[in-house]
């Protein structure tokens, strides 16, 4: 244990996902280290996520303006809308290359016992884009874990009275690279269960 504001910044660090307690005295003692300047841009950038971060008014992902650059984007795809839980989500599914349409993110996945409902999260504006746009498919790319499936099935009974909608989930299985002794019982039945001719 360190003395009075280091062992405050420790403590506060160590409260970030995924930063433990080694990690975090690690980062308190790099910027007792760092440049004052280094500092003051840290302070800065903190002071404008503290003062409000914007959010797309048509997706709900991070942007800097009202409008993010994939929804500015006329290249893509606006007949087909994959449906995230965060804006990290977005980012993941970015990354593959594969996906040319747009998004919409929930801002969380239904989880009852840590009280959030469907008012809790940005599905009435997903409802309001399916009945203005031209969306044509939602795909759904919920994390697979209890509260992305409770999400997705939610949101499949939503969507399916929407004329003309297709509704499809993310295939789950088996990753690259891995061994079936090691897959659990979910995942290889999983993957059998969305097996796909060649």
């Amino acid at each position: 244990m360190y003395e009075g504001v280091v062992q405050d910044l420790i403590d506060e660090l160590g409260r970030f996902p995924g930063v433990g307690p080694k990690s975090a005295q690690r980062i308190a003692f790099h910027l007792l280290n760092s440049d004052p300047a280094d500092i003051n841009r840290l302070r800065e950038v903190l002071g404008k996520v503290a003062e409000g971060v914007t959010f797309c008014e048509v997706c709900g992902t991070v942007a800097e303006q009202q409008r993010c650059r994939i929804c500015r984007d006329e290249r893509r795809d606006a007949t087909l809308v994959c449906v995230v839980e965060e804006p990290k989500d977005v980012l993941a599914v970015e990354r593959t290359g594969e996906f040319k349409g747009r998004y919409h993110v929930l801002g969380g996945a239904l989880d009852p016992l840590s009280g959030i409902g469907p008012d809790q999260l940005r599905m009435r504006e997903l409802l309001a884009r399916i009945g203005t746009d031209e969306i044509t498919e939602v795909i759904l790319a919920t994390d697979p874990n209890t509260e992305g499936e409770a999400t997705a099935t939610y949101l499949v009974r939503m969507l399916r009275d929407f004329p003309g909608l297709t509704v499809t989930r993310l295939a789950s299985g088996l990753p690259m690279g891995g061994d079936l002794e090691f897959a659990d019982e979910l995942t290889l039945g999983r993957a059998l269960s969305g097996r796909r001719a060649l």
